[in-house]
């Protein structure tokens, strides 16, 4: 698929700012430098909003006809994203995804971008600032572990297995209160629930072939895009709890991401019966 937006061009960005603005404040944070959005884990810093002022600038020098959405752009003005649905062209940003992490001086963080080309996800990256490295994916392309010094490795998503065996990540805290008690219950049926508080992470592990399922009820676009499209381009399954697919404006509706058909239908069934 011919893009309007050059993938190596847009990874390139993501790894200049973190360089710039996120790794110089990472456990350098001063007291001022944190703030508090809608509750206790929900953060922003000067990171976040000088890495995002950056990446802004920089794209509508290089893709003026793209709109740019990010995550504290759109914290600062949230009729912003509802431009989404109707754009021709889209570049959907989370200057540090696992912003918790960041701040807490937790080294698990990642820079996410993705294309939106006439509500259709079509390019997908997350970059890990620690490990200098991007996990991205082209529409078609196939999901790839990239490096700076130009070494690719196609990823596959991991082989199904029972459900009993199966390890994964549930991102539990945003679902209904009156269905938590018993997802958390059924969650007892698999091998294990784990959680890295960054979606970034999260993504990558899987698209690796080293978990069997994700599972995400708030769907913000910066937050998944990127990782759904590299997810299915590694051959996963990914849909809406009720089976439809996934769309750039979609906020709500559940995400859950399985190996295969079969392996997502299991876990709807006996796991998320959200």
């Amino acid at each position: 698929m011919t893009l309007t937006v050059d993938v190596t061009t847009l990874s390139d960005l993501l790894r200049r700012a973190a360089k710039a603005e996120i790794l110089p404040r990472f456990r350098r944070l001063g007291s001022g430098d944190v703030r508090v959005k809608t509750e206790a884990t929900d953060l922003v810093t000067e990171a976040d909003e000088q890495a995002e002022r950056m990446m802004k600038a920089e794209v509508a020098k290089r893709w003026p006809d793209a709109v740019f959405i990010g995550e504290e752009s759109v914290a600062a003005d949230p009729a912003l994203l509802g431009k989404l649905q109707g754009a021709d062209l889209a570049i959907v940003v989370d200057p540090v995804d696992g912003t918790f992490n960041f701040a807490s001086g937790i080294p698990a963080f990642g820079v996410m971008a993705s294309v939106v080309s006439k509500g259709e996800t079509v390019a997908g990256i997350i970059y890990d600032p620690m490990g200098d490295d991007w996990v991205m994916a082209e529409k078609g392309g196939g999901a790839w572990l990239r490096r700076p010094e130009g070494e690719a490795e196609r990823l596959s998503v991991a082989a199904p297995v029972a459900l009993e065996q199966m390890v994964g990540m549930a991102s539990t805290g945003y679902l209904p209160k009156e269905k938590r008690p018993e997802i958390l219950a059924n969650l007892a049926k698999v091998r294990f629930l784990v959680n890295y508080r960054c979606a970034a992470h999260e993504y990558r592990t899987f698209a690796s072939g080293h978990v069997h399922y994700l599972m995400y009820n708030k769907l913000m676009p910066w937050d998944h895009l990127a990782g759904t499209l590299i997810c299915q381009e590694a051959g996963a399954h990914a849909a809406r709890f009720d089976g439809t697919a996934y769309l750039p404006h979609h906020v709500g509706g559940g995400l859950l991401i399985a190996p295969d058909r079969a392996s997502w239908e299991l876990l709807r069934r006996e796991v998320f019966t959200v």
